[in-house]
């Protein structure tokens, strides 16, 4: 809503003079203003909140509680006193502050007619829950209509992205709402009724701060990667291609939750340590001497050491420092073998390897994803895990891979040789080599 278009006006009047018919009856009508006053200031502290958590909640309380009129009416302090992160901030607010009192007295609506006479918990329960469903539909259409006239949306897609929530925010808030309801109607009162969103505001301010570390991580992957791919341009992508790849073996394995995000990670950033290894020797075309193939081999010990104190990576780090392991204990920098090496670092070598075969480079070009797979299945049981190549094949059986190009195109197109011996498992090229 930058410069907004006579339709978007229009569109936003219509809903001002909607919300105010809404509200008009109220005004001459028995209510407990005393109430409407209490949740109003209730609804606009919870404007302040991050992400507004506990505003739905609060208004829909007020639709179980008042008469229509009345719970349209405290949306409006809270919409026109909280926060808009964009221009025109006044029209934002009028407009918030329509939407939010359409959609309550709406919700206000629907509970009177689906309202069980006998009105206690069990009865009150599917009226709440419709109640709730009705604020929610409401919002939604009502956004859907603001972006068609007011941003020129197109029609077909305005509602694509408010309508297939529609059906979260009753399950959550509908039992909310009607437990604060039932509390203030309680011999309670108000006070008891309150209490229940204290929990629910420490609880939306402590996911918040989870949103934000998470977000704060990614961000740190995303720079440590970046600086990798400005420094080594053979392996442009090639860590977020890992981290992908990592993922689906990890899924078929069975990880989930906080173990397939870190898995992730550990794929993304398993060759961190290239950031301490001379730009001279990553971008060497010719053969390398055993003196520059020392050093581009501590890049896993680098990378340790490098993420060492990001608390966050834990268990990645371990796959960082092995992920050039070998189960016949030929790898670096340890020379472990079999189950020695962690499993973590087990995925990552078999991701790994798998994309340097798929990606076309400078030097070469990318294999086909058959061949990279029955490249991986003849070094199961010598370099890779044979659960983890199983993992893999499964897993691209379901759900494909797309090599990409690497190199930059600038690069001229001829064969680089790194010294890399090779024994009867050819994938130790230079991609997986370093």
């Amino acid at each position: 809503m930058g410069a907004v278009p006579a339709a978007g006006l229009a569109y936003i009047a219509c809903a001002v003079l909607a919300a105010a018919g809404c509200i008009a009856p109220a005004l001459g009508a028995d209510v407990p203003w005393t109430a409407v006053a209490l949740l109003a200031c209730v609804c606009a502290a919870c404007e302040r909140l991050p992400r507004r958590p506990l505003t739905l909640p609060v208004l829909l309380a007020g639709a179980l509680l008042l008469p229509p009129g009345a719970a349209g009416l405290i949306a409006v302090p809270g919409a026109l006193l909280g926060r808009v992160g964009r221009r025109p901030v006044v029209l934002r607010r009028v407009w918030h502050a329509a939407q939010f009192a359409l959609a309550t007295a709406c919700a206000s609506y629907v509970f009177s007619w689906a309202a069980a006479p006998a009105g206690g918990l069990p009865y009150a329960l599917l009226p709440a829950l419709a109640a709730a469903f009705a604020l929610a539909l409401a919002v939604a259409v009502l956004d859907g209509g603001v972006l068609v006239a007011a941003e020129g949306r197109p029609a077909r897609t305005a509602w694509h992205g408010p309508l297939p929530g529609v059906l979260v925010p009753p399950l959550i808030h509908g039992p909310t709402g009607l437990m604060i309801a039932l509390l203030w109607r309680s011999p309670y009162g108000p006070a008891a009724a309150l209490l229940v969103l204290l929990p629910l505001s420490v609880s939306a301010l402590v996911l918040d701060r989870c949103r934000r570390e998470r977000a704060a991580h990614r961000a740190t992957i995303r720079a440590l990667v970046q600086a990798v791919d400005l420094k080594d341009r053979y392996t442009r992508g090639h860590g977020e291609r890992v981290g992908r790849a990592s993922v689906l073996i990890a899924r078929e394995l069975g990880m989930a939750g906080e173990r397939l995000e870190a898995v992730r990670f550990a794929g993304i950033l398993h060759d961190i340590g290239k950031l301490g290894v001379p730009t001279r020797l990553l971008r060497k075309n010719g053969p390398l001497t055993t003196e520059e193939r020392r050093i581009i081999e501590l890049h896993p010990e680098y990378g340790h050491e490098m993420v060492r104190g990001i608390g966050f990576l834990d268990e990645a780090r371990a796959a960082i420092l092995h992920h050039h392991e070998r189960l016949d204990g030929t790898g670096y920098p340890y020379g472990l073998k079999g189950h020695q090496i962690p499993e973590f670092a087990r995925v990552v070598a078999v991701a790994d390897a798998f994309d340097a075969m798929t990606s076309t480079r400078s030097y070469r070009r990318a294999r086909p994803v058959p061949a990279a797979l029955a490249e991986l299945h003849r070094c199961a049981g010598s370099h890779f895990d044979p659960r983890m190549v199983d993992a893999l094949t499964r897993a691209l059986d379901r759900h494909g891979w797309h090599p990409a190009v690497t190199a930059d195109t600038t690069e001229p197109s001829v064969p680089v040789s790194r010294n890399v011996p090779l024994d009867h498992c050819s994938v130790t090229t230079r991609g997986t080599a370093e």
